[in-house]
């Protein structure tokens, strides 16, 4: 998709006539496999915050879109993130980023401590995110501790330490 000047990237917040669309983005994004992984076990358990959760939209058309949940790492307030899905011809475009960007200033407005996820270091640490920030971070199940990855939101807060838990 050869994208128009004049077209512009719109972010909200999830909407409920918005989740058809973004579940069938997610869909096309990650299939059916997402489902076995660690963060899906972590979204059995914690609270869906559509207040924290971001669409992206090119006029009419939904392009993106991330979601966060409400956790604990040991008694800290976190955000989990994701998933975090951009139509397949778009990635590249910044659109995630800008997808993150908006969902990480959600949760520290919010009071969240730090936001949580499982994904690729190199891509998620160009807005701040490291894998020496979750090192202190349980997860429900297998992962690639290289993929634990955090981003500090209050500086003052005490690093992530425990397992993830219900808020």
């Amino acid at each position: 998709m050869t994208l128009q000047p004049q077209t512009q990237l719109v972010i909200l917040p999830e909407r409920a006539q918005d989740r058809p669309a973004a579940e069938a983005l997610i869909e096309r994004a990650f299939g059916p496999g997402r489902f076995v992984k660690v963060s899906e076990r972590v979204r059995e358990f914690a609270d869906y915050q559509p207040d924290l959760s971001f669409c992206a939209f090119l006029g009419d058309r939904l392009v993106g879109v991330v979601r966060q949940w409400r956790v604990r790492v040991g008694d800290a307030p976190v955000a989990f993130l994701g998933p975090l899905a951009v139509e397949s011809e778009l990635r590249g475009a910044g659109f995630g980023i800008a997808l993150l960007e908006r969902a990480c200033e959600a949760a520290r407005r919010a009071g969240y401590v730090a936001v949580v996820l499982v994904g690729d270091e190199p891509y998620y640490a160009r807005v701040g995110f490291s894998a020496a920030a979750a090192a202190g971070v349980e997860l429900p199940g297998p992962v690639d501790r290289r993929r634990v990855l955090a981003k500090p939101l209050d500086f003052d807060a005490p690093p992530l330490e425990g397992p993830v838990r219900p808020a």
